[in-house]
């Protein structure tokens, strides 16, 4: 019986929709007016997503960018993630996030954790769903996380010049 239960639950994992993901973030200072975007590919599909803030942060746009994409997803999914923040590669595939959140927000070098907000919500996302993580190197010759750049540097100009969308 228990054979059966453990072939049920791993068919159930092996059908989970494969989802990629690419994203970037965006700042203009920093603080300053920032974007972020988002592709997501599923099935030969493409979904490009943006958006940005008028006062922020790079590091908060990079989040904010992989936050809205996994929030865009509507069920568990198999999600490779590529970015090309070290911060949030590494803050998710090295465990330091988990670390800070379980510590209060304080890191090893006992100071305080940067934006706990968006790394709380982004724990909270990436749990549902089965991560893989890729770093890219930035402005090189990835083309989605170059569109991703583009459309992110776009959203960034529009707050920059106040035309918020």
């Amino acid at each position: 019986m228990k054979r059966k239960n453990l072939r049920k639950r791993k068919t159930k994992l092996q059908t989970k929709k494969r989802v990629t993901i690419y994203t970037d973030g965006a700042c203009s200072g920093n603080p300053g007016p920032g974007g972020w975007a988002a592709i997501l590919c599923y099935k030969g599909s493409e979904k490009e997503i943006c958006g940005g803030e008028a006062e922020t942060t790079n590091n908060r746009m990079e989040l904010t960018g992989v936050i809205e994409a996994l929030s865009c997803l509507k069920e568990p999914c198999a999600v490779e993630l590529y970015s090309d923040s070290k911060y949030v590669i590494d803050g998710l595939s090295l465990g330091w996030a988990k670390g800070w959140e379980k510590n209060g927000w304080i890191k090893a070098d006992k100071k305080p954790a940067l934006n706990p907000d968006l790394w709380e919500k982004l724990l909270e996302l990436t749990a549902v769903h089965e991560m893989e993580y890729h770093w890219v190197k930035g402005h090189a010759d990835n083309s989605k996380n170059n569109r991703c750049d583009e459309l992110a540097v776009k959203m960034r100009d529009k707050f920059q010049k106040g035309e918020e969308t």
